[in-house]
């Protein structure tokens, strides 16, 4: 139950719409929810401001089903990550209005389509093989209510594909920025720009690359100010991210 909810909840006892064991009943729940295999925060979207994120990865796909269901009940967005087509075809099934990402696996759910999207995230991905990784973060940070924008194939290896790209670079108020191989594109952009990046070192690359550690030490190594890092391929954490920074520069 996120807040917009819980007020519609007080509204209704207000009313007479609801009375005093019915709300009971419901805030009861908000704690957590035990489904046997799972134990869902359900207070998590009042703490935070977004309800629980599934990683359906690990999970079958009537567990991400039932998960998803129940945090639906009682919140108007849900995102899944790490989704297979399986997975996306069973909760769309139950759910049919949910919208499903095959390049970044991503399930969203979003019953506030007309919600105004605050600021300015700007996801700029090195590479074509970098995209889904460019994708999640993407999807992350616009159910999260953030305006997204994407700048895609703007690698170091062709760097003028980059700068005439800079003033999008420099009307974000953050940036996420998504690279392999040997990750020096997040250097490049945070000495562009005066907000915070957030970089996102992927496991694309040859063998030297050793599945995105040469990426995530370049771009921890940094000599360009203003960078944080996430793990390699997490485009959830870093959307997650960069929408709270986001948030934090609206009006």
């Amino acid at each position: 139950m996120d807040p917009s909810q819980l007020a519609r909840l007080l509204d209704q006892f207000r009313e007479g719409k609801l009375d005093r064991d019915q709300v009971l009943s419901q805030l009861a729940r908000l704690p957590f929810e035990d489904l046997g295999f799972a134990r869902l925060d359900h207070h998590r979207a009042l703490r935070k401001g977004f309800p629980e994120v599934i990683f359906a990865g690990g999970k079958t796909a009537e567990q991400t089903r039932v998960i998803f269901e129940k945090i639906a009940m009682r919140s108007d967005r849900v995102l899944a990550t790490h989704a297979s087509p399986e997975t996306a075809d069973a909760v769309s099934r139950s759910l049919p209005e949910v919208r499903y990402h095959p390049q970044s696996r991503c399930l969203a759910l979003d019953r506030r389509p007309d919600e105004k999207r605050i600021g300015n995230v700007l996801v700029v991905c090195a590479g074509t093989s970098d995209l889904p990784v460019a994708e999640e973060a993407a999807v992350t940070a616009h159910l999260m209510g953030a305006e997204v924008h994407q700048i895609n194939d703007a690698g170091v290896a062709g760097i003028h594909r980059l700068l005439s790209e800079t003033q999008a670079l420099q009307e974000a108020r953050v940036l996420v920025v998504v690279a392999g191989m040997e990750g020096a594109l997040p250097s490049v952009v945070a000495g562009l720009v005066s907000v915070p990046v957030v970089a996102v070192p992927t496991s694309v690359g040859y063998g030297a690359s050793f599945g995105g550690v040469a990426a995530l030490l370049a771009m921890l190594n940094s000599c360009a100010s203003g960078i944080s890092v996430v793990n390699i391929d997490n485009g959830f954490g870093a959307g997650y991210q960069a929408a709270l920074i986001n948030r934090l520069g609206a009006p």
